[in-house]
């Protein structure tokens, strides 16, 4: 497997005197996090893999979550920004710990963290205007492409993943009737083929989640992030099985789950911080794909389920916020000045 090769970016301003924008900002901020987590979780994979064509997937994840994070971090020094504390291997990942995952998992990981990348780059490339800045994540992006390639090339090439259903090319083009939007009663359309995207990607993505966060129960430290961690896997299998159900009336064929990849191993290879961090930070990111998901949607019975599962996720990641607040984990992203509180500063 080719090694996704580095380039020079983020040395130069194009101006001197030119600032970071609070965009610029703020997808520089998440994306120091995000793969300062990252690089901490690949390296204990790492530590357990065998398949030599896993092996090369994640050690070219690893070097470009290492050159985003120094890239990152040189933009950073040049403006005064004080580094994130973020994540490290001193604190937040014991290498010397059993496998708690078969290899199999690391790919279909891998392919999870991809998508939560390329959905922090793709949205930051519009709105950043400096051009290292956006040299740097147009970059961020091409090499998640390159990467998101590599992994589609192994889940295919050894069997491990189902791709998406077929269903029939259109005879013709054809006009919406008024049943359109029903889904509880009467006359209910079959799925389109939007909807059915993003419930089959939605599935995929927490037959992922699932099985982190019940590989996370079993070794965390803390009673109380356990009992939310098993919480969170209750609630995401309902949401598979409902998910799944959708398109099975349908006859459609839906991913498998991803649980029986997950060892025995009650030894924990992670901090508590940083597990919670990773599992609601993918809480997060399901926020964003359940609006996608209803942005698409046509029928009132699909909307309603995402809602539910949106009030369920919200919940879930305020609780977790709460516990990192607690424990002082959280964090704190760039804020606007509190005018008010300079007006009335004596």
């Amino acid at each position: 497997m080719d090694t996704i090769k580095p380039i020079k970016v983020g040395s130069t301003k194009s101006d001197l005197k030119e600032e970071l924008t609070v965009a610029e900002m703020a997808k520089l901020w998440a994306t120091y996090m995000g793969n300062s987590m990252a690089k901490c979780i690949i390296k204990y994979y790492l530590q357990h893999v065998e398949d030599e064509d896993i092996k090369a997937l994640l050690e070219n994840a690893l070097k470009l979550s290492t050159e985003f994070l120094k890239t990152t971090e040189e933009i950073f020094k040049k403006e005064d920004f004080p580094i994130p504390k973020g994540f490290s291997e001193q604190e937040d990942v014991n290498l010397g710990a059993p496998r708690l995952f078969q290899d199999e998992y690391y790919v279909h990981y891998l392919r999870y963290a991809a998508k939560a990348g390329m959905s922090i780059y793709n949205v930051a490339i519009p709105l950043v205007y400096r051009r290292d800045v956006e040299e740097f994540f147009i970059y961020c992006m091409d090499s998640t492409m390159a990467l998101m390639k590599q992994i589609k090339e192994i889940l295919m090439n050894k069997g491990l993943i189902i791709k998406p259903p077929i269903i029939p090319v259109p005879d013709k083009v054809e006009f919406v009737k008024h049943q359109f939007l029903n889904g509880f009663f009467g006359d209910v359309r079959p799925l389109h083929a939007l909807e059915i995207t993003h419930l089959y990607d939605n599935i995929e993505n927490n037959v992922t989640s699932k099985a982190l966060i019940m590989a996370f129960s079993q070794v965390v430290k803390s009673e109380k992030i356990r009992n939310l961690f098993l919480k969170g896997k209750d609630f995401t299998h309902k949401h598979i099985e409902t998910y799944m159900a959708k398109l099975h009336k349908e006859d459609l064929p839906t991913p498998s789950f991803l649980d029986h990849l997950v060892t025995k191993s009650t030894f924990s290879p992670f901090s508590d911080k940083i597990m919670l961090y990773h599992k609601a930070d993918m809480f997060s990111m399901k926020i964003r794909a359940y609006g996608n998901s209803a942005a698409v949607d046509g029928r009132h019975d699909i909307g309603l389920m995402y809602t539910k599962s949106l009030m369920t996720i919200a919940q879930f990641v305020e609780e977790a916020a709460k516990i990192m607040i607690e424990n002082g984990w959280m964090e704190q992203p760039p804020f606007a000045v509190d005018r008010n509180l300079l007006a009335n500063d004596e």
